[in-house]
Order: C-alpha cells, then structure tokens, then sequence
C-alpha cells in the first residue's frame, strides 16, 4: 500500500482542512496519512507520487471526495 500525503499552505490557512481530510482518512480507511505543510496556494492529495486530489480555481475536494479518490488510487 503506497503512502498517502496532504501537502497544505499553512500561509493560506488550510492546515484545518488538510486536518480534517486526515481525520475522514483514519476513520473511514484506518490509514495515517503524511500532512506536510507548504506555500504557494497548495493543497494535494497524494498516494505514493500520484495526485488524487487537489485545489484548483477555487475548488477545495471535500472529504468524501478525498475518501472515495484515494480509495480509487488502491484499485
């Protein structure tokens, strides 16, 4: 099983959310994801080197759409 990351910009302020996106990947997969913070806008999903899930014009992936994405990365 390839490891999963939530890299967040802790300037922007969305360290809640990448906590949050944790906390639904431990409850509803029992799995401990990596949150590595960063700059520049960012908030990705990761499994392994494969993005599964990211910001983009706005839109933030709400937890079940982590879920169901990462899920869909292990098939």
């Amino acid at each position: 099983m390839a490891d999963v990351t939530i890299i967040y910009c802790r300037p922007c302020g969305y360290e809640k959310r990448a906590k949050d996106a944790a906390a639904a990947l431990r409850q509803h997969l029992t799995l401990e994801p990596s949150l590595v913070p960063g700059k520049g806008g960012i908030f990705q999903v990761k499994v392994g080197d494969r993005i599964v899930a990211s910001r983009s014009k706005g839109h933030f992936p709400g937890t079940d759409e982590i879920v169901a994405a990462v899920t869909s990365a292990w098939r």
